[in-house]
């Protein structure tokens, strides 16, 4: 299977993408996570990162497709993945249709989790609290979540296009959210 988790910051594909990925036997993979273990080791990566992750902007495509591209590369993303945070421009979809073309296979289903607005906000505030995430201060959240609406939402409508966009609720609690993509998914023909 091979998936794509999309939805605002704070809609929840963090914790959904684990147990999406686990049920379906494939790695879960996070820019984000990825972007901050490199922040915190130092990487020449992270650092370049750091700079937009603070500003709450999207990290380079050049940067973002390269780390992509060699993660999916590994041997235990050959049966399938799931992709949390990427692709995040109309750019990174055609850099990802190519990578996913080479393989042979193609994209099985795109899951976009809604949430009202000013829930994702609080949720994300808790988090900062709860997890001392300081890239999460209240400025830094509302931009990221305008960001997403420029330049991720209107991906949305290519997938949709393509037949292939399944949008699942993502409010209540996380069970609910986790039986409801099962539920969505449990339809979709695996490439």
């Amino acid at each position: 299977m091979r998936l794509i988790l999309m939805g605002p910051p704070g809609a929840g594909k963090g914790t959904q993408a684990r147990f999406v990925a686990d049920h379906f036997g494939v790695p879960a993979i996070s820019t984000g996570d990825i972007f901050r273990a490199n922040v915190s080791r130092g990487t020449p990566l992270g650092i370049e990162a750091q700079r937009y992750m603070d500003a709450g902007e999207y990290v380079p495509d050049e940067v973002t497709n390269k780390m992509v591209r060699n993660r999916i590369d590994e041997d235990d993303a050959k049966p399938g993945f799931l992709l949390d945070g990427y692709p995040r421009t109309l750019a990174q979809v055609t850099e990802l249709d190519g990578m996913i073309a080479f393989t042979g296979h193609r994209l099985d289903a795109v899951v976009v989790l809604t949430v009202d607005p000013e829930e994702l906000v609080q949720r994300l505030i808790h988090r900062a609290q709860t997890d001392g995430r300081a890239d999460d201060t209240e400025d830094v959240i509302r931009r990221r979540q305008e960001v997403y609406a420029e330049q991720t939402a209107p991906l949305i409508e290519v997938y949709r296009g393509r037949g292939i966009c399944i949008e699942v609720d993502g409010m209540g609690e996380v069970d609910d959210v986790t039986t409801r993509i099962f539920d969505a998914l449990d339809v979709v023909p695996q490439s």
